[in-house]
C-alpha cells in the first residue's frame, strides 16, 4: 500500500498547471511562469524540496511571509481610519505550489471524514457556484409547482478568514481522525505566519499575524469552511 504521505511526481504537476502564470508575487518576487519553468527542465528538483514537507506536515518559515498592498476603499467621505484601507495581501508563489497539494488531499479527507456539510458548494474540486445556483432554483420551483411560497435567505460572513482559529480547527481534524501528517501541516501553515505592509510612509518591517488564514492562499478558503 503506497504511503498516504509520499508525493507523486505527477500530483507536484497538476499543482503547478493550477497556478496563474501571471498571478502578482510576494515577497519572493518570483512568478509562478518561473517555477513552471524549472518544472519542464528538471521535473524532479521541485519535487525533491516539496516531497519532505509533505511527509513531515511542514511548513517552512520562509514560505509564511506575505506583502499586503494597502489600497484605498473607493467613496469613503474620510480616510482618517484603517477602516477606510483593505490590504491585497500577496503570497510567495513557491508555497502556493504546496498549499493546492495539501488543500487536494485535505479536501477528499474532510469530505470522507463528515467535516464539509454535504450540501455545501466553492471552495471544493468538482462543485462550484453554479451547482448552488442550480440546485436552489430547482428548490424554488418545485415548491413553487405544489402552490407554495418560497423565501431565501442569504448570509454574507464577514471578515471570515481573519478569525479562523488554528487551534480550535486542528483541533476538529484530530477529532474526527484526520491523518496526522495533514493535522500537523495545517497547524504549521497556520501559525508563525509575518506579513509587512507595503503603502505610503509604512517602515516595511515584516509583523507576526496570530490568527486567520491567509488570503490568496489556495486552502484558506477550505480551511475556513471547515
Amino acid at each position: 500500500m503506497r504511503d498516504c504521505r509520499a508525493l507523486p511526481a505527477e500530483e507536484v504537476g497538476r499543482a503547478l498547471a493550477r497556478s496563474s502564470p501571471s498571478s502578482a508575487p510576494g515577497p519572493d518576487q518570483t512568478r509562478n511562469s518561473v517555477w513552471k519553468r524549472i518544472h519542464r527542465v528538471g521535473s524532479h528538483l521541485i519535487h525533491d524540496l516539496l516531497a519532505p514537507l509533505v511527509a513531515h506536515g511542514f511548513h517552512p518559515p520562509a514560505l509564511k511571509m506575505a506583502n499586503g498592498i494597502v489600497l484605498d476603499k473607493p467613496g469613503k467621505p474620510s480616510y482618517d481610519s484603517p477602516s477606510s484601507f483593505r490590504a491585497l495581501v500577496l503570497l510567495q508563489t513557491f508555497s502556493k505550489i504546496l498549499e493546492r497539494i495539501m488543500n487536494s488531499r485535505l479536501s477528499g479527507v474532510a469530505r470522507l471524514a463528515g467535516l464539509l456539510n454535504p450540501h455545501h458548494c466553492r471552495s471544493l474540486a468538482g462543485l462550484s457556484a453554479s451547482d448552488a445556483t442550480t440546485t436552489l432554483t430547482h428548490v424554488v420551483r418545485t415548491i413553487q409547482m405544489a402552490g407554495r411560497k418560497v423565501a431565501t435567505l442569504f448570509l454574507d460572513i464577514k471578515a471570515g478568514f481573519d478569525n479562523v482559529n488554528p487551534s480550535t480547527l486542528c483541533n476538529m481534524l484530530k477529532a474526527k481522525g484526520v491523518n496526522p501528517y495533514l493535522v500537523s501541516w495545517t497547524r504549521s501553515f497556520l501559525t508563525g505566519r509575518l506579513c509587512r505592509l507595503l503603502c505610503q510612509g509604512s517602515p516595511k518591517i515584516f509583523a507576526p499575524v496570530s490568527v486567520g488564514t491567509p488570503q490568496g492562499s489556495p486552502v484558506s478558503p477550505l480551511l475556513f469552511v471547515i
